[in-house]
């Protein structure tokens, strides 16, 4: 997989993130420092360790799915897809809330990356360098989420459901190239 693929990855497993921190910007009248620290380092580092969770059970039981491995990539990455794209559509407003404690910021963390664990089972099938991808999807997520903070600080979630699209978008996308990719070959 190109580094190009792997950040395109990245931007749509960040996307969770991102609308996350839109919510989070709206709910502080100015964004110190601390708060985009914060908010990168928690969403960053989980996106970045969840696809190696990921990667090394993907690992442990590949010997028992490597006939289908294109299957299983497509079926996660679409499935993951799918979800992003259909919760862009949810009228489900959530209430901006102004805590950034480390149970607060643990649990949405760990929900806007639960995407990633499955990416990382991907990757194992798919013989990604873990490595590089793990340090592309961190690094990715930390900024865009910097920058998702600081949107919804200025704007509001105005752009909140178009991020969800566009992530889930990209990674079913993504899904239907890995398997077009193995079956035509």
């Amino acid at each position: 997989m190109s580094y190009l693929e792997l950040f395109i990855i990245a931007v749509g497993l960040s996307m969770d993130a991102f609308a996350v921190s839109i919510a989070k910007g709206l709910s502080v009248c100015r964004v110190a420092p601390r708060h985009s620290l914060c908010v990168g380092s928690w969403f960053g580092g989980f996106q970045a360790l969840m696809p190696l969770v990921g990667f090394y059970l993907g690992v442990t039981f590949s010997r028992f799915v490597t006939s289908v491995d294109h299957w299983i990539a497509f079926f996660l990455l679409g499935l993951i897809g799918m979800n992003m794209i259909r919760e862009s559509f949810s009228r489900e407003e959530v209430a901006p809330d102004p805590d950034f404690s480390v149970r607060t910021m643990f649990i949405m963390a760990v929900a806007t990356s639960i995407d990633a664990l499955a990416v990382g089972i991907s990757f194992a099938v798919l013989s990604v360098d873990i490595w590089s991808a793990v340090a592309i999807i961190g690094a990715t997520t930390f900024l865009l989420s910097i920058v998702g903070l600081k949107i919804g600080n200025i704007f509001g979630c105005r752009y909140k459901t178009k991020a969800e699209f566009f992530g889930g978008a990209v990674l079913l996308l993504l899904g239907v190239k890995i398997l077009v990719e193995h079956t035509c070959i």
